[in-house]
Protein backbone atom coordinates (compact mmCIF):
# COMPACT_ATOMS: atom_id res chain seq x y z
CA UNK A 1 0.00 0.00 0.00
CA UNK A 2 1.21 3.66 -1.24
CA UNK A 3 1.33 5.96 1.81
CA UNK A 4 1.73 9.06 -0.23
CA UNK A 5 -1.28 10.85 0.15
CA UNK A 6 -3.37 12.16 -3.29
CA UNK A 7 -3.44 16.25 -3.48
CA UNK A 8 -6.91 16.71 -3.71
CA UNK A 9 -8.00 19.07 -6.21
CA UNK A 10 -8.18 22.99 -4.32
CA UNK A 11 -5.03 22.10 -2.18
CA UNK A 12 -2.80 24.73 -4.28
CA UNK A 13 -5.65 27.38 -4.67
CA UNK A 14 -5.62 27.46 -0.65
CA UNK A 15 -1.98 27.94 -0.22
CA UNK A 16 -1.10 24.42 1.41
CA UNK A 17 1.68 24.08 3.14
CA UNK A 18 4.22 20.80 2.24
CA UNK A 19 5.24 21.88 5.47
CA UNK A 20 4.13 23.64 8.61
CA UNK A 21 6.09 26.92 8.87
CA UNK A 22 6.36 28.17 12.44
CA UNK A 23 7.95 29.87 14.69
CA UNK A 24 10.51 27.89 17.55
CA UNK A 25 9.50 30.19 19.93
CA UNK A 26 5.74 28.61 20.37
CA UNK A 27 5.34 25.04 19.96
CA UNK A 28 2.08 24.37 17.86
CA UNK A 29 -0.81 22.34 18.70
CA UNK A 30 -1.54 19.52 16.40
CA UNK A 31 -4.76 18.21 15.00
CA UNK A 32 -4.60 15.14 12.96
CA UNK A 33 -7.82 15.07 10.86
CA UNK A 34 -8.22 18.90 11.25
CA UNK A 35 -9.78 19.40 8.18
CA UNK A 36 -12.85 17.52 9.44
CA UNK A 37 -16.07 18.44 11.55
CA UNK A 38 -14.30 18.55 15.13
CA UNK A 39 -11.36 19.16 13.90
CA UNK A 40 -11.87 22.18 12.20
CA UNK A 41 -14.26 23.56 15.45
CA UNK A 42 -11.63 22.56 17.71
CA UNK A 43 -8.82 24.63 15.76
CA UNK A 44 -10.88 27.58 15.51
CA UNK A 45 -11.23 27.90 19.16
CA UNK A 46 -7.47 27.31 19.47
CA UNK A 47 -6.28 29.88 17.26
CA UNK A 48 -8.96 32.21 18.45
CA UNK A 49 -7.26 31.85 21.66
CA UNK A 50 -3.86 32.88 20.28
CA UNK A 51 -2.32 29.14 19.62
CA UNK A 52 -0.76 27.80 16.30
CA UNK A 53 -2.55 25.10 15.14
CA UNK A 54 -0.70 22.24 12.87
CA UNK A 55 -4.07 20.36 10.66
CA UNK A 56 -2.52 17.54 9.92
CA UNK A 57 -4.32 16.10 6.90
CA UNK A 58 -4.37 14.01 3.57
CA UNK A 59 -7.87 15.84 2.88
CA UNK A 60 -9.52 12.93 1.01
CA UNK A 61 -13.23 13.52 2.52
CA UNK A 62 -14.88 15.99 -0.11
CA UNK A 63 -15.60 18.97 1.14
CA UNK A 64 -13.41 19.70 3.81
CA UNK A 65 -11.30 22.09 1.63
CA UNK A 66 -14.12 24.54 2.74
CA UNK A 67 -13.32 23.90 6.30
CA UNK A 68 -9.10 24.75 5.29
CA UNK A 69 -10.13 27.27 3.46
CA UNK A 70 -12.57 29.16 6.20
CA UNK A 71 -9.84 28.75 8.75
CA UNK A 72 -6.84 30.54 6.83
CA UNK A 73 -8.99 32.90 5.76
CA UNK A 74 -9.98 33.53 9.59
CA UNK A 75 -6.53 32.99 11.21
CA UNK A 76 -3.85 33.67 8.81
CA UNK A 77 -0.08 33.38 10.26
CA UNK A 78 -1.33 30.94 13.12
CA UNK A 79 -2.73 28.43 10.81
CA UNK A 80 -0.68 25.64 8.89
CA UNK A 81 -1.56 22.86 7.19
CA UNK A 82 0.40 19.40 6.70
CA UNK A 83 -1.08 17.62 3.86
CA UNK A 84 0.25 14.08 5.20
CA UNK A 85 -1.64 10.73 6.41
CA UNK A 86 -1.41 9.09 9.57
CA UNK A 87 -0.34 5.65 8.32
CA UNK A 88 3.02 7.41 6.76
CA UNK A 89 4.72 7.59 10.45
CA UNK A 90 8.17 8.67 8.62
CA UNK A 91 6.06 11.42 7.14
CA UNK A 92 4.20 13.28 10.25
CA UNK A 93 6.62 12.61 12.80
CA UNK A 94 8.71 15.72 12.42
CA UNK A 95 5.67 17.97 13.00
CA UNK A 96 4.03 15.89 15.80
CA UNK A 97 7.68 15.90 17.58
CA UNK A 98 7.68 19.37 17.95
CA UNK A 99 3.65 19.82 19.12
CA UNK A 100 2.69 21.07 22.44
CA UNK A 101 -0.57 18.53 22.30
CA UNK A 102 -1.93 16.52 19.96
CA UNK A 103 -5.61 15.90 19.07
CA UNK A 104 -5.91 12.82 17.72
CA UNK A 105 -8.84 13.36 15.37
CA UNK A 106 -8.13 11.34 12.02
CA UNK A 107 -9.97 8.17 11.34
CA UNK A 108 -12.35 5.95 9.32
CA UNK A 109 -15.53 7.41 10.47
CA UNK A 110 -18.29 4.93 9.30
CA UNK A 111 -19.33 1.22 10.18
CA UNK A 112 -20.72 0.61 6.84
CA UNK A 113 -16.97 1.44 5.14
CA UNK A 114 -15.44 -0.79 8.00
CA UNK A 115 -17.65 -3.42 6.76
CA UNK A 116 -17.29 -3.17 2.95
CA UNK A 117 -13.41 -2.58 3.68
CA UNK A 118 -12.14 -4.33 6.97
CA UNK A 119 -8.48 -3.59 5.66
CA UNK A 120 -8.01 -0.41 5.07
CA UNK A 121 -10.36 0.60 8.32
CA UNK A 122 -7.83 -1.12 10.65
CA UNK A 123 -4.91 0.71 8.74
CA UNK A 124 -5.99 4.40 9.56
CA UNK A 125 -7.82 3.60 12.62
CA UNK A 126 -5.32 1.09 14.53
CA UNK A 127 -2.22 1.05 13.07
CA UNK A 128 -2.65 5.56 12.39
CA UNK A 129 -3.37 5.18 15.85
CA UNK A 130 -0.03 3.76 17.06
CA UNK A 131 1.84 5.77 14.69
CA UNK A 132 0.59 8.86 16.30
CA UNK A 133 2.01 7.58 20.02
CA UNK A 134 4.78 6.26 18.34
CA UNK A 135 5.82 9.75 16.79
CA UNK A 136 5.69 10.96 20.61
CA UNK A 137 7.42 8.31 21.98
CA UNK A 138 9.96 8.75 19.29
CA UNK A 139 10.11 12.10 20.05
CA UNK A 140 11.93 12.02 23.95
CA UNK A 141 9.25 14.09 25.13
CA UNK A 142 5.97 13.79 26.79
CA UNK A 143 3.56 15.22 24.36
CA UNK A 144 0.21 14.91 25.77
CA UNK A 145 -2.09 13.14 23.61
CA UNK A 146 -5.85 12.87 23.19
CA UNK A 147 -7.84 10.77 21.38
CA UNK A 148 -11.27 10.47 19.76
CA UNK A 149 -12.57 7.59 20.48
CA UNK A 150 -16.07 6.12 20.26
CA UNK A 151 -19.02 5.10 21.97
CA UNK A 152 -18.67 1.91 19.60
CA UNK A 153 -16.57 0.44 21.59
CA UNK A 154 -19.12 -0.79 24.34
CA UNK A 155 -21.09 -2.75 21.16
CA UNK A 156 -24.40 -2.83 20.52
CA UNK A 157 -25.60 -3.09 24.21
CA UNK A 158 -28.01 -6.22 23.27
CA UNK A 159 -27.29 -7.41 27.30
CA UNK A 160 -30.02 -4.41 27.66
CA UNK A 161 -33.34 -5.23 28.11
CA UNK A 162 -35.59 -2.45 26.48
CA UNK A 163 -38.95 -0.56 26.94
CA UNK A 164 -40.51 0.24 23.52
CA UNK A 165 -42.19 3.24 23.29
CA UNK A 166 -44.18 4.92 21.25
CA UNK A 167 -41.21 7.27 19.11
CA UNK A 168 -38.09 5.96 21.44
CA UNK A 169 -36.50 3.04 23.18
CA UNK A 170 -36.03 3.27 26.85
CA UNK A 171 -33.76 0.90 29.48
CA UNK A 172 -35.97 -0.29 31.62
CA UNK A 173 -33.24 0.20 34.31
CA UNK A 174 -34.29 2.74 36.34
CA UNK A 175 -30.51 3.37 37.10
CA UNK A 176 -29.37 3.14 33.18
CA UNK A 177 -31.97 5.30 32.21
CA UNK A 178 -31.61 8.23 34.62
CA UNK A 179 -27.75 8.24 34.35
CA UNK A 180 -26.81 7.16 31.25
CA UNK A 181 -23.40 4.34 30.44
CA UNK A 182 -20.41 5.12 32.34
CA UNK A 183 -17.08 4.13 31.60
CA UNK A 184 -17.52 0.83 33.66
CA UNK A 185 -19.32 -0.80 31.45
CA UNK A 186 -17.33 -3.97 29.66
CA UNK A 187 -15.85 -3.66 26.33
CA UNK A 188 -17.65 -5.20 23.78
CA UNK A 189 -15.92 -4.92 20.33
CA UNK A 190 -18.34 -5.34 17.47
CA UNK A 191 -18.00 -4.98 13.66
CA UNK A 192 -14.47 -3.77 11.75
CA UNK A 193 -15.12 0.08 13.03
CA UNK A 194 -15.69 -0.88 16.99
CA UNK A 195 -12.48 -3.36 16.60
CA UNK A 196 -10.09 -0.72 14.88
CA UNK A 197 -11.42 2.04 16.96
CA UNK A 198 -11.14 -0.18 20.10
CA UNK A 199 -7.89 -1.11 19.44
CA UNK A 200 -7.07 2.08 19.22
CA UNK A 201 -8.69 3.22 22.19
CA UNK A 202 -6.60 0.58 24.59
CA UNK A 203 -2.82 1.73 22.71
CA UNK A 204 -3.35 5.07 23.87
CA UNK A 205 -3.96 3.95 27.08
CA UNK A 206 -1.64 1.84 27.90
CA UNK A 207 0.77 4.27 26.44
CA UNK A 208 0.02 6.20 29.17
CA UNK A 209 1.15 2.68 31.65
CA UNK A 210 4.00 1.56 29.77
CA UNK A 211 6.10 4.51 28.46
CA UNK A 212 4.41 7.37 31.00
CA UNK A 213 2.95 9.56 27.47
CA UNK A 214 0.24 11.87 28.84
CA UNK A 215 -2.35 10.40 26.92
CA UNK A 216 -6.22 10.60 27.73
CA UNK A 217 -9.19 8.67 25.50
CA UNK A 218 -12.92 10.30 25.03
CA UNK A 219 -15.44 8.06 24.10
CA UNK A 220 -18.20 10.04 21.70
CA UNK A 221 -21.59 9.44 21.32
CA UNK A 222 -23.28 11.54 18.32
CA UNK A 223 -21.56 15.28 18.01
CA UNK A 224 -23.15 17.64 15.81
CA UNK A 225 -23.04 21.17 14.37
CA UNK A 226 -21.60 23.48 11.95
CA UNK A 227 -18.69 22.52 9.80
CA UNK A 228 -20.28 18.93 10.02
CA UNK A 229 -20.87 17.11 6.77
CA UNK A 230 -23.29 14.74 7.26
CA UNK A 231 -23.72 11.51 5.32
CA UNK A 232 -26.07 8.78 5.58
CA UNK A 233 -23.21 6.29 7.02
CA UNK A 234 -21.83 9.13 9.52
CA UNK A 235 -22.86 12.35 11.29
CA UNK A 236 -26.63 12.03 11.06
CA UNK A 237 -27.93 14.93 12.66
CA UNK A 238 -26.38 17.25 9.86
CA UNK A 239 -27.00 14.53 7.09
CA UNK A 240 -31.02 14.70 8.30
CA UNK A 241 -31.28 18.67 8.03
CA UNK A 242 -29.49 19.06 5.16
CA UNK A 243 -32.02 16.53 2.95
CA UNK A 244 -35.04 17.47 4.56
CA UNK A 245 -34.10 21.29 3.58
CA UNK A 246 -33.42 20.20 0.11
CA UNK A 247 -36.31 18.21 0.30
CA UNK A 248 -34.99 14.48 -0.25
CA UNK A 249 -36.29 12.07 1.22
CA UNK A 250 -34.57 10.57 4.16
CA UNK A 251 -33.91 7.09 4.66
CA UNK A 252 -33.98 5.50 8.45
CA UNK A 253 -32.35 2.07 9.03
CA UNK A 254 -34.46 0.48 11.35
CA UNK A 255 -37.10 1.49 12.96
CA UNK A 256 -35.89 5.18 13.92
CA UNK A 257 -37.03 4.66 17.43
CA UNK A 258 -33.44 4.06 18.30
CA UNK A 259 -31.82 6.66 20.81
CA UNK A 260 -28.72 8.88 21.26
CA UNK A 261 -27.67 11.94 23.13
CA UNK A 262 -26.67 14.27 20.99
CA UNK A 263 -23.72 16.86 21.87
CA UNK A 264 -23.29 20.29 20.11
CA UNK A 265 -19.34 20.64 19.00
CA UNK A 266 -18.97 23.81 20.73
CA UNK A 267 -19.49 21.75 23.68
CA UNK A 268 -17.47 18.80 22.76
CA UNK A 269 -14.42 21.11 22.12
CA UNK A 270 -15.02 22.60 25.72
CA UNK A 271 -14.43 18.92 26.81
CA UNK A 272 -11.23 18.45 24.47
CA UNK A 273 -9.56 21.48 25.61
CA UNK A 274 -10.38 20.94 29.37
CA UNK A 275 -8.85 17.62 29.15
CA UNK A 276 -5.85 18.80 27.55
CA UNK A 277 -5.35 21.73 29.39
CA UNK A 278 -5.60 19.00 32.81
CA UNK A 279 -3.74 16.42 31.52
CA UNK A 280 -1.14 16.16 34.41
CA UNK A 281 -4.05 14.73 36.56
CA UNK A 282 -6.15 13.13 33.71
CA UNK A 283 -3.32 10.94 32.67
CA UNK A 284 -4.45 7.66 31.53
CA UNK A 285 -8.65 8.57 31.79
CA UNK A 286 -11.41 7.34 29.31
CA UNK A 287 -14.10 9.68 29.88
CA UNK A 288 -17.27 9.14 27.64
CA UNK A 289 -18.68 12.31 25.98
CA UNK A 290 -22.25 12.65 24.68
CA UNK A 291 -24.99 15.46 25.57
CA UNK A 292 -26.11 13.01 28.24
CA UNK A 293 -29.62 11.96 29.54
CA UNK A 294 -31.06 15.93 29.24
CA UNK A 295 -30.40 15.88 25.46
CA UNK A 296 -31.36 12.06 24.50
CA UNK A 297 -33.59 11.87 21.44
CA UNK A 298 -34.73 9.40 19.13
CA UNK A 299 -34.31 9.66 15.47
CA UNK A 300 -37.98 10.08 15.06
CA UNK A 301 -37.60 12.91 17.65
CA UNK A 302 -35.10 14.58 15.62
CA UNK A 303 -37.43 14.29 12.17
CA UNK A 304 -40.13 15.73 14.26
CA UNK A 305 -38.17 18.50 15.46
CA UNK A 306 -36.50 19.80 11.92
CA UNK A 307 -40.45 19.21 10.42
CA UNK A 308 -40.95 22.14 13.50
CA UNK A 309 -37.42 23.98 12.00
CA UNK A 310 -38.30 23.43 7.83
CA UNK A 311 -41.95 23.90 8.08
CA UNK A 312 -42.62 20.85 6.52
CA UNK A 313 -42.56 16.94 7.39
CA UNK A 314 -39.03 15.24 5.54
CA UNK A 315 -40.03 12.26 3.33
CA UNK A 316 -39.25 8.99 5.07
CA UNK A 317 -38.10 6.02 3.10
CA UNK A 318 -36.82 2.55 5.67
CA UNK A 319 -34.34 -0.17 4.88
CA UNK A 320 -32.86 -2.34 7.14
CA UNK A 321 -31.32 -2.51 10.62
CA UNK A 322 -27.64 -1.74 10.41
CA UNK A 323 -24.93 -4.21 11.81
CA UNK A 324 -23.75 -3.25 15.64
CA UNK A 325 -26.39 -0.68 15.98
CA UNK A 326 -27.59 0.25 19.09
CA UNK A 327 -30.96 0.43 20.20
CA UNK A 328 -29.81 3.38 22.58
CA UNK A 329 -27.00 4.80 24.18
CA UNK A 330 -26.82 7.61 26.36
CA UNK A 331 -23.54 8.58 27.96
CA UNK A 332 -22.96 9.21 31.39
CA UNK A 333 -20.71 12.28 31.55
CA UNK A 334 -20.73 12.69 35.66
CA UNK A 335 -16.92 12.01 35.70
CA UNK A 336 -16.44 14.48 32.90
CA UNK A 337 -18.83 16.99 35.45
CA UNK A 338 -17.04 16.06 38.55
CA UNK A 339 -13.38 15.71 37.50
CA UNK A 340 -13.20 18.20 34.96
CA UNK A 341 -16.11 20.46 35.68
CA UNK A 342 -16.99 20.41 31.97
CA UNK A 343 -20.80 20.51 31.64
CA UNK A 344 -23.23 20.40 27.75
CA UNK A 345 -24.51 23.85 27.73
CA UNK A 346 -26.19 23.54 24.56
CA UNK A 347 -29.42 22.12 24.29
CA UNK A 348 -30.94 19.87 21.76
CA UNK A 349 -33.30 21.63 19.92
CA UNK A 350 -31.19 25.09 20.39
CA UNK A 351 -28.18 23.05 18.94
CA UNK A 352 -30.34 21.66 15.81
CA UNK A 353 -31.60 25.36 14.82
CA UNK A 354 -28.35 26.75 15.40
CA UNK A 355 -26.59 23.94 12.44
CA UNK A 356 -29.78 24.67 10.63
CA UNK A 357 -28.77 28.65 10.37
CA UNK A 358 -25.48 28.03 9.84
CA UNK A 359 -26.55 25.12 6.66
CA UNK A 360 -28.98 27.81 5.41
CA UNK A 361 -25.97 30.75 4.91
CA UNK A 362 -23.79 28.12 3.62
CA UNK A 363 -26.29 27.72 0.69
CA UNK A 364 -27.42 24.56 -0.80
CA UNK A 365 -26.50 21.86 -1.58
CA UNK A 366 -23.61 21.51 0.49
CA UNK A 367 -20.41 18.69 -1.04
CA UNK A 368 -21.37 17.00 1.74
CA UNK A 369 -24.69 16.08 0.58
CA UNK A 370 -23.63 13.33 -1.99
CA UNK A 371 -20.29 12.77 -0.44
CA UNK A 372 -19.55 8.65 -0.30
CA UNK A 373 -17.61 6.59 2.48
CA UNK A 374 -14.62 8.09 3.34
CA UNK A 375 -11.92 9.32 5.95
CA UNK A 376 -13.01 12.33 8.42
Amino acid sequence: MSHKPVQPAGVQQLGMLSSPAISRRRRPMVITGGSGFIGSNLADALMSDGEDVVVLDNLCRTGVERNMEWLRQKHRDRFHMMLCDVRNLRAMSPVISEAKGVFHLAGQTAVTTSMINPQDDFEVNARGTLNVLEAVRGSGRKIPVIFASTNKVYGALSGFEMAERDDAYKPLDAKRRRHGVSETQHLDFCTPYGCSKGVADQYVLDYAKSFAIPTAVLRMSCIYGPRQLGTEDQGWVAHFLIRAMEGRPITIFGDGKQVRDVLFVRDAVAAYRCLHDNIGKMQGSVFNLGGGPANAVSLRQVLQEIAAITGRAPAVEHDEWRTGDQLWFVADTRSLETRLGWKARTGWREGLRELAAWLEGEGLPLCGTEQKRALA
